[in-house]
């Protein structure tokens, strides 16, 4: 029975979420769209958890909200930056650079996290993943310390995610 019931949602938070995502993108609750919603909740995981990598052996939910909110903030904080950069700098000022940093996470997860998190904040984008996942390639649209950046997505976001996966 529980086998079943696994099969047929392997995973029930992302039914929940997709279902509910569903019956707010159709800007009316009625029974059809609850019920097609559901359905959708259903057979996309279903379909698609040959794919899933496997749970972390550890994670703190408690510790990835805060990491959550560190996020958002930072977000808003560059969106600010961000434009004072593009309004105030002509092309010949900016300093944009590449700077690879080194990694201490080995969970993928956590480095998705890490990458998506630099990618999500305005004025960086995650580049690439060396092939062993070392190391990840960062593009900066703006900096004077390369160095600098690098030392705070270390100590800001990847120590935080080592908290998160332990």
């Amino acid at each position: 029975m529980a086998n079943a019931l696994r099969w047929l949602m392997p995973h029930p938070l992302l039914t929940l979420i997709l279902a509910v995502v569903w019956v707010l993108l159709q800007n009316e609750v009625s029974a059809g769209m609850v019920v097609f919603g559901i359905i959708l909740g259903i057979i996309i995981p279903m379909i698609t958890s040959a794919w899933w990598p496997d749970t972390p052996n550890s994670f703190h939910m408690g510790r990835m909200i805060s990491y959550s909110v560190v996020v958002l903030w930072d977000i808003l904080v560059a969106n600010v930056q961000v434009a004072w950069i593009v309004l105030t700098k002509p092309n010949s000022q900016l300093r944009p650079a590449w700077i690879v940093v080194p990694l201490d996470l080995v969970q993928p997860e956590a480095i998705t996290i890490l990458a998506g998190t630099i990618t999500l904040t305005p004025g960086t984008v995650s580049a690439d993943l060396s092939d062993e996942g070392h190391s990840l390639l960062v593009h900066v649209l703006h900096t004077d310390d390369p160095d600098g950046v690098r030392d705070e997505i270390k100590s800001r976001y990847e120590a935080r995610l080592k908290e998160v996966f332990v």
